[in-house]
């Protein structure tokens, strides 16, 4: 098998608490009332990848994920639930399931990524350069909040986040240099011999790291068995990989890379063959030594995909990008919401019902079952299945979930309303979360509120 497929589900986000709780847990937080999951293995399904191993922290979680999988997939994936400890992080989590991996690369997904960026192409380009790793990324979303994410969605300003600081050969197909997190406030700086090695670098600072990574295996294993502080891919082992690249100790196939060239031949061209590149790239070219003779020096190839502009690709990783996927997906990129739009561009599901002078909006979605009084308006928004909704209700760039009741005269704008959640007469809510089972009391007005039960 040349590749193997892991998908990095995670489990109880607290960056997405009240949206996630012990019975939600993040893989199963509904995007356009589907499981945002459901969005990646579609798309590893469309590229005909049909065995992956779905990696899940926490055993309530995995086993919540696992079943909605068995009864949703069956017949279509054969996928494994792999249970990890809660917290491990994204490089914990593969060291966790290390004795899984044994074919020569492994593709790495994160579960939250909604995307119709086709992961054949990633492993294809992987493939191509022979690389130590090779990371997808594309242009940053255009959002009110940075990744760093918050509880409240306050912010309706529509600017681009700044997720990354990435530097690229002028071909764009290297990954030279790559600032995450902390990073970000400090002063770029870049390695001198990275430099002289390619000439000149391409700095970007409105791309983003979309966590899709092809990795060579027994690197990626040698990495997370000798950094065993090492939590996350895109933290830690992705910019290790990257700074290391031109003096690589890393072994491949048992190797050092650059060995098998050494003891094979003394000639430039002999070395050309064994990179399997007809032309060489900047890190052939450097490991050799005077007058091209054999390599010197070690290197290893770390390798970028760049979606286009025209494909969609955001992270479910904070309250904000929540509202942000689930406004696009029923929005500008319904295509990956798998439903068929009405022509007035929104979706009733034929059980719904509507009472009089009830209007739902382009870019709107009703949910099977739902029931809705007289005299109601909604406006770019998901409503779940099994909603009662009163009279006389407004609903405005919101998602409400599944068996939510709300009462007569409520108005909610900008706001989550998650499962089995009570709104009584009269409520008013702005910017506001409000938990799975959580009853608001009448008359009640909240502004960038969580409101939630504490869990036991």
């Amino acid at each position: 098998m040349d590749f193997q497929v892991v998908v990095l589900a995670g489990g109880t986000s607290k960056k997405l608490v009240p949206l996630v709780s012990k019975e939600v847990p993040k893989a199963l937080v509904p995007v356009a009332n589907r499981p945002v999951l459901s969005y990646v293995l579609e798309q590893l399904e469309l590229s005909n990848i049909k065995d992956l191993i779905v990696v899940v922290e926490g055993a309530d979680a995995a086993l919540r994920v696992g079943g909605w999988i068995s009864a949703a997939y069956v017949d279509r994936l054969h996928v494994e639930v792999a249970t990890v400890p809660e917290d491990v992080g994204t490089a914990g989590a593969l060291r966790a399931i290390a004795h899984h991996l044994t074919a020569k690369d492994v593709l790495v997904v994160s579960g939250d990524l909604v995307s119709d960026v086709p992961p054949g192409a990633v492993t294809a380009a992987h493939r191509r350069h022979d690389a130590v790793v090779t990371a997808m990324i594309c242009s940053v979303p255009v959002s009110g909040l940075s990744e760093a994410g918050s509880s409240g969605v306050k912010d309706k300003t529509k600017k681009p986040g700044r997720y990354n600081i990435i530097g690229m050969d002028p071909t764009k197909q290297f990954l030279l240099h790559i600032a995450t997190g902390a990073e970000l406030e400090k002063d770029t700086r870049i390695r001198k011999s990275i430099l002289r090695a390619v000439g000149q670098m391409d700095i970007r600072a409105d791309l983003m790291d979309a966590h899709m990574y092809a990795f060579n295996r027994s690197v990626l294993q040698e990495v997370l068995d000798q950094k065993d502080k090492f939590q996350s891919l895109k933290q830690d082992v992705l910019p290790y990989l990257v700074r290391s690249q031109l003096k690589s100790e890393i072994l491949i196939n048992g190797a050092p890379q650059g060995q098998q060239a050494k003891e094979n031949g003394n000639d430039k061209v002999s070395y050309r063959i064994l990179a399997n590149a007809s032309t060489p790239s900047f890190h052939e070219l450097y490991a050799l030594g005077p007058n091209g003779s054999a390599p010197v020096r070690r290197t290893h190839k770390c390798c970028v995909y760049i979606a286009s502009n025209s494909k969609y690709c955001v992270r479910l990783n904070s309250i904000q990008a929540f509202m942000d996927i689930n406004r696009d997906v029923i929005g500008e990129a319904n295509h990956l919401s798998g439903y068929n739009f009405s022509a007035q561009n929104n979706i009733i599901h034929p059980s719904a019902e509507l009472g009089s002078k009830t209007t739902v909006g382009p870019h709107c979605m009703l949910g099977e079952g739902s029931q809705m009084g007289d005299k109601c308006s909604v406006k770019r928004s998901v409503i779940g299945r099994h909603c009662r909704i009163g009279s006389n209700v407004k609903v405005v760039n919101s998602v409400v979930m599944n068996h939510v009741t709300i009462g007569d005269g409520c108005s909610i704008q900008g706001s989550v309303i998650c499962s089995n959640a009570q709104l009584q007469e009269r409520v008013a809510l702005k910017d506001c979360q409000v938990g799975q089972g959580y009853v608001v009391s009448a008359g009640c007005e909240y502004k960038g509120e969580s409101l939630a039960r504490k869990e036991k």
